[in-house]
């Protein structure tokens, strides 16, 4: 059912700009406290991290519990520690408002996708996944530009202001027009977890990791890079991410259709992005018009990059929707994680200029993983019919 998808969407712009809404503001924030811009990127590195390191097991453990319950409480956990956090706090307190809702995280994403996908036919699924994780892009077009425009217009607590009231849009959203979903059958712990042995889920898995790593080394720092390597302005900055934005919500569309035709060729398409767009960074140079081109096409690519990651992953499990989303949500936060570590750490020894051709070496490494999952696969049927 659309009604529940958008709902869904709704929370995820929530979730998105609390996460991502700091991408703008690292220089500001690292200006404020006097740290380093690496340091201050442990915003979205330790978020990050949280989740890849919980997330699986939250959703397990809420995996019984009425979902709308549980998606009321995530968003509610996001408007209280935004709401702090634009208080400025003291860097440590900030950091761990910062951390709290990321245990909820994939929580609420994997039910909101259960959530939208309850009442669809097989073919609608990927479509119906699509609308729920177009949050991310419309987040892009909207929020996040749009607190780092404020940002930059009065100071970066205005961001987490912004953050907070999209999160009680949501939760207002949820609580009148979403109805009691209490689970009726709870999956047993061993058969959700049974997908881990399974090799192709393994590889769809690495996947998913290498791509995300790729993606988040150098749009981690999207604001940094633009105005250093650019020569780009705040105002400006916040007018790429608009752009970045409004291309992804296209983009989202676009692959939410193209998967339900070929899961793995949609990937590999988005995927590619990874090793063209350092090339063409490099090749603009310090020309506005063609560095503006580019960005337009690297939004285009990146933006479907979790619904590309997560879908690739379920369909290597199927039976275990739930749990599969929450190990996309998690191994593509670990690369969230990894890619901004080693992005602050480059930029930090080398100079920003460099990072997003970390991203091309983490490509190959996830273009690797999905021939060895096709090898897998290969493999495991040519066993199957040599046993029947």
């Amino acid at each position: 059912m659309k009604r529940y998808a958008y709902i869904g969407c709704l929370g995820f712009i929530a979730v998105i700009t609390t996460e991502f809404g700091v991408i703008g503001i690292l220089p500001q924030v690292a200006e404020h406290y006097n740290i380093s811009i690496d340091k201050a990127g442990y915003l979205l590195s330790a978020f990050a991290l949280i989740i890849a390191l919980t997330g699986p097991f939250m959703t397990l453990l809420t995996s019984g519990f009425d979902r709308k319950k549980i998606m009321l409480t995530a968003i509610f956990m996001f408007l209280i520690t935004g709401f702090v956090s634009s208080f400025s706090p003291p860097f440590w307190l900030l950091m761990l408002v910062r951390i709290l809702p990321a245990f909820l995280q994939p929580v609420y994403i994997a039910t909101a996708l259960s959530v939208a996908v309850s009442q669809a036919d097989d073919g609608q699924k990927n479509e119906l996944m699509g609308i729920v994780f177009n949050g991310v892009a419309i987040a892009m077009v909207t929020t996040v530009p749009f607190a780092t425009w404020a940002a930059g217009l009065w100071s970066w607590e205005y961001s987490f202001m912004i953050q907070t009231l999209v999160s009680l849009a949501a939760l207002i959203v949820i609580y009148f027009l979403l109805p009691s979903m209490p689970v009726k059958e709870k999956k047993s712990y061993g058969n959700q977890i049974r997908i881990l042995k399974q090799t192709p889920f393994v590889f769809s898995t690495l996947t998913n990791f290498f791509m995300i790593t790729a993606w988040f080394s150098t749009y981690s720092y999207f604001a940094d890079y633009l105005n250093k390597a650019k020569g780009m302005g705040p105002s400006m900055v916040s007018y790429m991410l608009l752009l970045f934005g409004i291309i992804g919500v296209f983009a989202n569309g676009a692959a939410g259709k193209m998967l339900n035709r070929n899961v793995a060729g949609t990937t590999a398409v988005f995927l590619s992005g990874t090793l063209i767009i350092p090339v063409l960074l490099y090749v603009s140079d310090g020309n506005i018009w063609a560095t503006i081109t580019v960005i337009g096409i690297w939004g285009f690519l990146y933006s479907p990059s979790f619904l590309n990651a997560s879908t690739y992953m379920i369909s290597s499990a199927p039976d275990s929707l739930e749990f599969a989303n929450s190990l996309a949500t998690s191994f593509g936060n670990l690369g969230v994680t990894l890619g901004t570590t080693i992005g602050g750490w480059v930029i930090v020894t080398k100079g920003v200029e460099y990072t997003p051709w970390i991203g091309f070496v983490f490509g190959l490494l996830a273009f690797l993983m999905m021939a060895l999952k096709e090898m897998s696969e290969k493999r495991s049927r040519v066993v199957s019919t040599y046993q029947n």
